[in-house]
């Protein structure tokens, strides 16, 4: 098997810690009021990703030549992938108790990304971290507790978690396509290096 770009850095981000039912309240409670306002919030969160991150957009057909974040706030298909991001983590904070089906959950969201949409698995840590980003800055009152930042940073990791672990299971291959950016790695490897500590 061929080596992906920043594999390293993915293993490292595997480590999941278990989340207590405290902390699995904190996401549920806190979720809820981000929820009211997802496809806005997912909007927030993707044009960050996409101006901060130019090279995910090569995934996307619909919107990668898009520079403007005003007419990528105004892209019907950006709005739609917004949606589908903020269902699928909706699915998971309802699901939270229940680790088969999250699970299940995230092994349906990986190996779509992973065969079909061939997207690098570094992406998933880069968007978890642009996500609590928004989240804290938008949701500051909500966000700002340590408790809730604590919670919050398993959730990711247990996204990431299972997301890369599917990837691994389909036999994942850096495809010939692919336009890795530098910017990214370096990214992902900083995050990954200030999570592990």
């Amino acid at each position: 098997m061929e080596k992906v770009q920043g594999e390293m850095e993915i293993e490292r981000w595997e480590r999941s810690e278990e989340m207590s039912d405290a902390e699995k309240k904190v996401i549920q409670e806190t979720w809820s009021s981000v929820y009211a306002n997802c496809e806005d919030v997912g909007v927030s969160i993707l044009i960050r990703f996409f101006v901060n991150f130019p090279s995910a957009k090569q995934y996307f057909s619909q919107f990668k030549h898009m520079e403007d974040p005003l007419e990528m706030e105004r892209s019907l298909q950006l709005r739609k992938h917004a949606r589908r991001i903020m269902g699928a983590i909706n699915s998971v904070v309802e699901n939270i108790y229940d680790s088969e089906k999250v699970s299940s959950i995230l092994a349906l969201v990986g190996k779509a990304h992973a065969v079909k949409h061939k997207v690098e698995p570094v992406y998933f840590k880069i968007l978890s971290g642009v996500i609590l980003e928004v989240l804290t800055e938008e949701y500051a009152n909500e966000f700002s507790a340590p408790e809730v930042q604590r919670a919050w940073a398993k959730m990711k990791s247990l996204i990431c978690t299972h997301v890369t672990a599917v990837y691994k299971e389909v036999g994942w291959v850096q495809y010939p396509n692919s336009t890795m950016n530098p910017q990214v790695t370096a990214v992902a490897a900083a995050a990954a290096g200030a999570a592990a500590k």
